[in-house]
């Protein structure tokens, strides 16, 4: 091990090549790490620390640094940071910790950084399958712009898809003929892990609808039709997230209905159906199991109900 001779704010670069090329994070995992670790270097240069080397670092700045992230107000919020958040600083920092061990670079250890722990379980919102045909049915398919608007939501619903793969889709992709019964693409999600999704009959006819209504040459599948003319016209997550909470509005459900809980929605449908936790990881393409395992409070109450159902268990003779 050597002790670096450069502040710890030069190793930036060098960082993210590591990121990129050990640990093969994504172009937007690598841009999240970015604006954390960067939050790390305000506040060393905010308390005249931004020549600091990495061998310096010690556990008091550490400390200083966490009661900065549980003392910061957001200008949107003005409310403190989650534990959540902050947490996702502090996994950005370890990160960097390890890159100096990875590089045999003098600093402090990493488990001198300790992650907040929540107060609570993570509730999952979902909706019942009532809520969604009313979602499903707010959109006015009489137009081009309903008919994209309800082709997304069938699809968010009957895939499971994360936000970012749904409006990375192309229309070439969609190869949806009259008559077909069953629909699976390939992708490439999260991390760059593969997976299979499946479209519903429904989801099927209803990008269908859509599709022939496209005559343009545009190369994405969900296209923004007011978009400025030297714009991409490829939907953007923020406009689509801003479409849901609409006709979450018109529908009369729950407004924090967020492509997320679309998501959400789509794994809780199939764990009721008695889809093993296993097998709706592989669908949601979840690297590993704990993340898949946010959805138990529905298998336990499952559980339950099919215990109490089929049970023969007999009340004792007092």
């Amino acid at each position: 091990m050597e002790k670096s001779s450069r502040p710890i704010i030069q190793h930036l670069s060098d960082f993210l090549d590591w990121l990129d090329i050990e640990k093969g994070l994504s172009s937007k995992s690598q841009e999240n790490y970015t604006r954390f670790i960067e939050r790390f270097f305000f506040w060393l240069k905010s308390n005249k620390l931004e020549n600091i080397k990495p061998h310096e670092l010690t556990k008091d700045h550490i400390w200083e640094y966490r009661v900065f992230l549980s003392r910061k107000y957001p200008s949107k919020t003005k409310k403190p940071l989650k534990r959540s958040t902050q947490n996702y600083y502090l996994i950005a920092l370890r990160a960097l910790l390890s890159y100096f061990s990875a590089r045999d670079i003098v600093c402090i250890p990493l488990d001198k950084i300790k992650l907040s722990k929540g107060k609570k379980e993570t509730v999952v919102k979902f909706l019942n399958i009532e809520q969604l045909e009313k979602l499903f049915n707010a959109p006015n398919v009489s137009s081009v712009q309903g008919l994209r608007d309800r082709a997304i939501l069938e699809t968010f619903f009957s895939t499971g898809m994360r936000i970012a793969e749904l409006v990375s889709l192309d229309r070439e992709q969609i190869k949806i003929k009259t008559g077909m019964e069953e629909f699976e693409l390939g992708i490439i999600g999260k991390g760059g892990r593969p997976r299979t999704v499946y479209f519903s009959e429904n989801a099927m006819g209803w990008l269908r609808k859509y599709l022939e209504t496209r005559n343009d040459k545009e190369k994405a599948l969900f296209i923004n039709y007011r978009s400025r003319k030297d714009a991409s016209k490829r939907l953007t997550p923020r406009a689509i997230e801003k479409l849901i909470k609409k006709y979450s509005i018109i529908a009369g459900i729950p407004i924090s209905t967020t492509p997320h809980v679309l998501r959400h929605s789509f794994a809780t449908d199939l764990l009721t159906q008695g889809v093993d936790l296993r097998t709706v990881q592989e669908f949601l393409g979840h690297k590993n199991i704990t993340a898949t395992q946010i959805y138990t409070h529905i298998t336990s109450k499952r559980l339950r109900d099919i215990h109490k159902k089929f049970h023969r268990g007999k009340k004792m003779n007092e």
